[in-house]
């Protein structure tokens, strides 16, 4: 065994995270388990893109699965994993300034209020409202403790199970997300007091916060 041994292991995480698909799947694994279907239809990459990438990630153990059946379900290989992936992120936020005009950008058109961090809210969950405006099948699989589930299409129609009173704040599935933007605009028009989780399900995972399921 040499250094250079050594440096080629290291590599190996390194190539698993050069692949923007891969990226993608990354962010998508943390709001909990998939299957390769369910991935691909959540993230828009084919079938068998999918199944390539995951195989890459799986090699780098960035990713693990079980069988259930003829059906192999994928999710994050464990909390070390989601921590260093948000380490990744904030240090590519802080470090590519071509990335942080990207972000205010799409800052820009999202909600003019200040997202809620996810420390914040776990200081105070018991005081919001809080909505996970992502898919039925999506808050099943895991969501943070207290939610409501209201699908973002569905909002404007049950924005009535929405108490009028006191603070709301909406998340959905990442840091890239639009969904809990579109959903504090149906919000405060709706006389609410909103505000959107900045990171979504993505972000309170890596900073260690729990889902249920």
């Amino acid at each position: 065994m040499t250094s250079g041994d050594v440096y080629s292991q290291l590599a190996r995480i390194g190539k698993a995270l050069s692949n923007p698909l891969r990226l993608r799947i990354l962010d998508r694994l943390e709001t909990g388990e998939h299957t390769v279907d369910e991935l691909a239809e959540a993230t828009g990459i084919p079938v068998k893109n999918t199944s390539a990438q995951l195989q890459q990630l799986r090699a780098a153990q960035l990713v693990i699965a079980r069988r259930d059946g003829v059906r192999i379900h994928y999710r994050i290989a464990g909390p070390a994993t989601s921590t260093f992936l948000g380490a990744f992120s904030e240090y590519a936020r802080v470090s590519l300034a071509d990335l942080r005009d990207q972000l205010a950008a799409l800052d820009a058109e999202r909600s003019a209020l200040e997202p809620v961090g996810v420390d914040e809210l776990a200081r105070r969950l018991d005081d919001v409202v809080l909505v996970d405006v992502r898919s039925a099948d999506d808050f099943a699989r895991g969501h943070i403790a207290g939610a409501i589930s209201i699908p973002v299409a569905q909002l404007h129609d049950r924005i009535a199970e929405v108490p009028a009173s006191g603070d709301v704040v909406a998340y959905c599935a990442g840091p890239y997300c639009v969904a809990s933007a579109d959903a504090v605009g149906v919000l405060t028009a709706s006389g609410r007091a909103a505000r959107r989780v900045d990171g979504g399900v993505t972000a309170w995972v890596r900073s260690g916060h729990p889902l249920e399921t």
